[in-house]
């Protein structure tokens, strides 16, 4: 099964007075869609969902699920460090009507591969809804090697993996290992092309939080075969994707739609606002693609 081609765009949280914005969330989830936008991403890293309590997770993916109402998929971010909470909350993400889930490697713990192919394969056992992996060992300590995927990619429900390792020559290792039915998702906005050319189709992005029709066309480029056209686009967005990742995602993502009137300004400890600095790179890149008139 595959959820979506194309871009995804893992959002943002919008905060206001320490609570979830639901106004300027739901404004922001019609703008995507209307940009053309192919899935949507609730409670991913990029929407800070390690500062999110159970119960907020859970009404933020079903006010998506309700206000989106089947235009795009929208996938829920259920993974953590705990294969039992992870379980619940899967099963909770599920009941909303969420289209799918994408689960984070375990943190923290490190387990072995053993312990990791375990991990998903009970959740995936217990839910009824496609999953996504997802592996970025720089934030987690654990990497999704080829050898698990090969794996995982045999259980009905696993239906995907969102590869933010950074490593091409992995990501190639791990298309050796996998069938047409199985897809693989660029984690990394500024190697979007690069993994589409091993077989990806597409990215879970954050970036497309400020440009969801460019980016989205970029990929679509590549898929219905003007290569060149893409890979020109991936040469272009890489200042504003390099001032994007700045400081730790998401903190000049949610500035700069902040710059673009889309939300506040402001985080969940330990996220604070960005640094001068990030903030002058940030408003120079806006200005030069035409954003901060929207």
């Amino acid at each position: 099964m595959t959820l979506f081609k194309g871009a995804a765009t893992a959002l943002i949280t919008p905060f206001k007075d320490g609570k979830i914005d639901y106004v300027s969330m739901g404004k922001l989830i019609e703008w995507q869609i209307a940009e053309g936008i192919d899935a949507l991403v609730v409670c991913g890293t990029t929407g800070e969902a390690s500062t999110l309590s159970t119960k907020e997770k859970i009404d933020l993916t079903k006010f998506a699920v309700d206000l989106v109402n089947g235009r795009v998929p929208v996938i829920a971010g259920t993974g953590g460090n705990c294969t039992e909470s992870t379980l619940e909350l899967s099963k909770e993400a599920e009941a909303t009507g969420a289209d799918g889930l994408l689960i984070i490697t375990p943190y923290y713990n490190k387990c072995t591969e053993s312990g990791l192919i375990t991990h998903f394969e009970k959740i995936a056992d217990a839910v009824h809804s496609p999953i996504i992996m997802y592996s970025v060992p720089s934030r987690t300590g654990v990497n999704m090697t080829g050898e698990a995927v090969a794996v995982l990619k045999s259980h009905p429900n696993i239906v995907g993996l969102k590869e933010a390792s950074g490593n091409i020559s992995q990501v190639c290792h791990i298309a050796a290992h996998i069938s047409d039915d199985f897809n693989i998702y660029s984690g990394n906005d500024d190697q979007t092309v690069p993994i589409l050319s091993l077989g990806g189709i597409g990215c879970i992005s954050t970036v497309s939080n400020i440009i969801p029709a460019r980016f989205s066309r970029m990929i679509h480029h590549y898929l219905e075969g003007r290569v060149r056209l893409a890979g020109a686009e991936q040469v272009a967005l890489k200042p504003l994707i390099d001032a994007v990742f700045t400081e730790v995602n998401p903190i000049p993502i949610k500035s700069a739609l902040y710059m673009m009137g889309m939300c506040n300004l402001e985080y969940r400890l330990p996220l604070c606002p960005p640094s001068n600095k990030t903030q002058y790179l940030l408003y120079d890149e806006l200005s030069r693609n035409g954003l901060l008139s929207l």
